[in-house]
């Protein structure tokens, strides 16, 4: 079940945009970690029940830096929380959208993701992410 809007992921060319998020929000972040699998590192800011991560890639063709050289820095994609990955996945893969990876991964902030194709939802890259502090793998 989609339960709410997880983060809002925003690709940065360096981290230190953090600083002027903080003074928009008001906030400082709670966490910056590395996902190599992913070639970024993020940082994350909770705006009340929702969240907006920062993404710097850690490669020149990382997929960050791509999405950077070819669109400029900006919002990346919009992250919606489950709270079971697979029966979502298997249910959108019913309905006909495809995913970019073959079977969740894991992700930044103790996460299962998935992304659902640009070209099924009008060019908007949409993450998937189960909180595994939340709802722990049950399958």
């Amino acid at each position: 079940m989609i339960l709410k809007i997880e983060h809002i992921g925003i690709a940065v060319k360096s981290l230190s945009a953090q600083k002027a998020f903080e003074q928009v929000l008001n906030s400082s972040i709670y966490k910056t970690e590395e996902v190599s699998s992913e070639k970024v590192k993020v940082s994350f800011f909770e705006v009340g029940e929702s969240k907006i991560e920062l993404l710097e890639s850690t490669d020149s063709n990382g997929t960050i830096a791509k999405f950077i050289d070819k669109k400029g820095e900006g919002i990346h994609h919009i992250a919606l929380a489950v709270d079971n990955i697979i029966a979502e996945m298997n249910r959108l893969q019913n309905e006909g959208f495809e995913f970019i990876y073959p079977e969740r991964k894991y992700g930044a902030d103790n996460q299962y993701i998935n992304f659902i194709h640009p070209k099924y939802t009008n060019g908007v890259l949409i993450e998937l992410c189960q909180d595994l502090n939340k709802y722990p793998l049950n399958q």
